[in-house]
């Protein structure tokens, strides 16, 4: 499954990274790319092994808002 997740507070690239590094380590991850331009993650994942709740708590955790 892909989902695509509006990131609000991120300012820089290492923003990006933290996002994008948050998201991978999720179980069940197989993908995860961020964008500073557009402030959002495009995310494909095993829906048997993660949630979108999960994403967006990992979003949260990194420091961020995701809607």
């Amino acid at each position: 499954m892909k989902a695509t997740i509006k990131v609000k507070g991120m300012s820089c690239g290492g923003c990006r990274l933290g996002v994008e590094n948050a998201l991978r380590r999720v179980p069940g991850v197989l993908s995860a790319a961020v964008s500073l331009e557009a402030a959002e993650a495009v995310v494909e994942f095993d829906e048997k092994k993660a949630a979108l709740g999960e994403l967006k708590a990992a979003v949260a955790k990194a420091g961020f808002s995701a809607e």
